[in-house]
């Protein structure tokens, strides 16, 4: 089965969760960046959380987030929309460190713990929410913790994790996020702190064969647990052949005569998916017919 995420809710509406099986994606976005595996697991854990994120979404709304630490891996850019479709990139792919003292993939120390994290809400409307907060740690669940608990004032616990095979391939990735809302009992947030706590990492789970659906029983209990939703995710850029060259005759007949006349043709790379395109001398001369 592929990726996938669900939505559920749990103690009579007062906790809100997702969790979501991310493997493919992350390792989609890793084939395309060629990151290594430090690098895969920051990368991969930010795309992760996103796609959750962009789970709280409507259909066509979207939304952008950017972990910019000082550590050498610079800043993580993902798009997540309502539709479980996200894109990721990490501004320097060629990072990896010696594990840390807990023996996990040193994300901390690739991300750096002095930064921001920053989230771009596109709703539909005129005005775009956007949020900021410093990063607290650089291991991405708990700086979204942090996040979702002062920027958006609700009570949150993120988990997100990537597991790394010796050839760089990814083994396994997830994440879950568990939403405390008004009204929620003492008792309540007591045992789901005491879950979180008990619980294995949740790549650990994935790569055990748990799914989205049992990481949550197991955060949250099934007696507990009303699942609303299951939404596929996948790796999904936007850009085209054609949104290029719409790029390309914006930049206007002169630019156009030049990258003919001094290159004989054009190359662009999408930052999100790594995908080229290329123009040829003939084909650029026509972008400018056409524009005429």
């Amino acid at each position: 089965m592929g990726d996938y995420l669900i939505k559920a809710t749990a103690f009579n509406g007062t906790v809100r969760a997702y969790a979501v099986q991310s493997t493919d994606t992350v390792e989609e976005a890793r084939r395309r960046h060629d990151t290594w595996a430090t690098a895969s697991a920051a990368m991969g854990r930010t795309i992760t959380v996103t796609s959750m994120m962009g789970a709280m979404l409507k259909g066509n709304d979207k939304l952008t987030v950017k972990l910019e630490g000082d550590g050498p891996v610079g800043p993580i850019i993902a798009d997540g929309n309502g539709s479980g479709e996200v894109r990721g990139y990490i501004t320097n792919p060629h990072v990896d460190f010696d594990l840390n003292s807990k023996g996990k993939l040193d994300v901390a120390r690739a991300v750096g713990t002095q930064g921001s994290l920053s989230v771009v809400k596109d709703l539909g409307l005129k005005e775009h929410f956007t949020g900021q907060v410093p990063i607290v740690s650089g291991e991405v669940g708990e700086d979204f913790t942090y996040y979702f608990v002062n920027s958006e004032q609700i009570p949150s616990a993120v988990g997100a994790g990537v597991l790394v095979n010796p050839d760089h391939t990814i083994l396994a990735s997830g994440g879950f996020i568990l939403q405390v809302m008004p009204g929620a009992e003492d008792g309540t947030i007591n045992q789901l702190e005491e879950r979180i706590n008990n619980i294995p990492p949740i790549s650990s789970l994935i790569r055990d064969g748990n799914t989205p659906e049992e990481i949550l029983e197991k955060l949250i209990g099934p007696e507990n647990l009303k699942i609303h939703e299951s939404l596929p995710v996948q790796f999904k850029c936007e850009c085209s052949k054609e949104r290029v060259e719409n790029a390309l005759k914006s930049l206007g007949d002169d630019e156009i005569d030049d990258m003919i006349k001094e290159d004989g043709g054009a190359e662009a790379t999408c930052h999100f998916c790594n995908e080229q395109y290329h123009f040829s001398a003939e084909e650029l001369q026509e972008l400018k017919t056409e524009e005429q």
